[in-house]
């Protein structure tokens, strides 16, 4: 059961994605084209780095009679990073070069970093000109090297002094001894160092100016704005599946009701108004969503082995879901292949059968349950010419529509003992009525008919129908005891190759063949076990 949840999350995920590409596909896009833009009208800026090598040995201490010092690298390396931060250095390179930089520029555009655990630090230098980037970094190199060098030198002179006082203490025999020569010599070496600009740093590589600019990074940024453009596409995707409240496939309906797919419709113009031209001639539907209608009624005629199917409603929770589309060419298709058929129209608040049939104003069901006419003579019978070669010539479909007045009380009426009588006398009438009501979620005028009929089928439009009428509908329906078939998908994509994708588990039926592969039924598929 685990496994079964996480690959219905992954499907469902999977199937978010396949929807939202463009968007997705536009978010990228955007984003990727904004950093792109962005980068091409950036400055170009280059950067340039010269090397300073310390030298640990305590050669100067030692020659001035001081201790060697005994401290650890790492701390002798975070000391020399923050040596050659500190002075004047900046404002001494923005003197020397001039090009309008001031101490503040030339230390805004400097980077100062050592190599891993080595004694070289690394100073480098940012500007628009890879020529003065190069000379920034030179100079400041320069200008740190010469100033160390000037402190060795105060330093040894400073040494130099301190020898000499203590050779002036001296007595003549005590420069003769060991301490006396050791002080002169110390004092010669001072001196020597002194005028040899002795130091512990030197530059160890010279910046050069740079070839290629150090940012933009344009396929860089261009890369980082695909992936977030990716990022922000996935969100805004996700975010708009939880916000957008529409059945997005035929799965969603399965899974809200419950119940099996008994077929799925594709949205075609064919199916929308009236059933016949200007000229009285039919419209014939395509083949492929006639052949959806003739996958339904064969779905709907394996629960005939087990039920007595003679009365089935089409409903849905809203107006808009073509119900009434779908009530209508499914008892077209059980018509045209020899049962005796009525569609019969309990939506008293606004019927559209009687319009989309061209059928004359006159009595209909709303006179009959008053008693102001008898049912057979509101009864209108419908033509039906087949295709070429069907042999359906003279087969007819009888509909029961409103009628041309409207009653007050259409709940009422719905509800009386003589809509019970209609159904009554239908059922023993015909092998099936279709039964076309008002939306359930919208009014509650067909609630009660829901227990009267042998079947009732759900009808839902893809990405029109909103999942939270389908939920609170689903919740009224699972208590009602009302006998739920399964539900059909109308308005879909793709046309009745869905029924055949699901698993034998799902599938609530299937389809027999003859020999060529068609699929076969007999007209008494909806036969009455009694004739009246």
């Amino acid at each position: 059961m685990q496994q079964d949840s996480e690959a219905l999350s992954l499907e469902q995920a999977l199937g978010i994605l396949r929807r939202r590409v463009p968007l997705i596909v536009l978010c990228v896009v955007i984003v990727a084209g904004a950093a792109y833009g962005y980068s091409k009208h950036q400055t170009k800026k280059y950067t340039a780095t010269a090397s300073l090598a310390f030298s640990y040995n305590s050669l100067s201490q030692q020659i001035a009679g001081l201790p060697a010092n005994s401290g650890n690298l790492l701390a002798q390396e975070a000391s020399n990073l923050e040596l050659v931060k500190l002075g004047d250095m900046a404002a001494k390179t923005a003197s020397q070069l001039g090009h309008g930089l001031t101490e503040e520029k030339v230390a805004s555009s400097l980077s100062i970093s050592g190599e891993g655990e080595s004694s070289v630090v690394d100073v480098s230098a940012t500007a628009t000109s890879p020529t003065l980037a190069a000379a920034i970094a030179n100079t400041y190199t320069h200008q740190f090297v010469t100033e160390q060098q000037r402190a060795n030198r105060q330093y040894f002179k400073s040494a130099l002094a301190l020898v000499n006082k203590q050779l002036a203490a001296l007595s003549r025999a005590q420069r003769l001894g060991q301490d006396g020569v050791e002080l002169q010599d110390r004092a010669q070496t001072l001196g020597l160092l002194a005028e040899l600009n002795y130091g512990n740093v030197q530059i160890a590589e010279v910046a050069l100016p740079p070839t290629t600019p150090s940012s933009p990074k344009t396929s860089r940024n261009t890369a980082l704005g695909l992936f977030l453009g990716l990022l922000i596409g996935l969100g805004l995707a996700f975010m708009l599946e939880r916000v957008d409240r529409r059945i997005k496939g035929p799965g969603d309906l399965e899974k809200i009701y419950d119940l099996p797919m008994l077929g799925v419709v594709p949205n075609s113009a064919a199916l929308s108004g009236a059933s016949r031209r200007d000229g009285g001639e039919r419209i014939i539907l395509p083949p492929a969503v006639a052949e959806s209608f003739n996958l339904i009624r064969a779905h709907l005629r394996f629960f005939n082995l087990d039920r007595n199917l003679r009365t089935i409603v089409i409903a849905s929770p809203a107006s808009g879901d073509g119900k009434t589309t779908i009530a209508r060419h499914l008892a077209e298709a059980a018509a045209s292949l020899g049962s005796r058929v009525l569609l019969l129209e309990v939506d008293l608040r606004h019927p559209t059968l009687a319009q989309q049939f061209d059928i004359r104003s006159g009595p209909g069901l709303a006179d009959v349950l008053i008693g102001a006419t008898s049912m057979g003579a509101a009864i209108r019978s419908v033509d039906l010419e087949a295709l070429p070669g069907e042999g359906a010539k003279g087969r007819t479909l009888d509909v029961l529509a409103t009628g041309a007045v409207l009653p007050p009380n259409p709940g009422e009426l719905i509800e009386s003992h003589a809509m019970d009588a209609v159904l009554e006398r239908a059922k023993s009438a015909y092998d099936l009525v279709v039964v076309d009501t008002p939306p359930l979620a919208a009014v509650s005028d067909a609630f009660p008919l829901l227990t009267k009929v042998d079947g009732v089928v759900i009808v839902g439009w893809v990405g029109r129908s909103r999942r939270d009428a389908a939920e609170r509908l689903h919740q009224v329906l699972a208590s009602s005891g009302a006998p739920l078939l399964g539900v059909i998908a109308n308005g879909t994509k793709t046309g009745g190759s869905y029924a055949y994708a699901q698993d034998d588990d799902k599938a609530p039926l299937a389809v027999t063949s003859s020999a060529n592969g068609a699929s076969s039924s007999s007209p008494e598929e909806f036969a009455p076990t009694v004739r009246a």
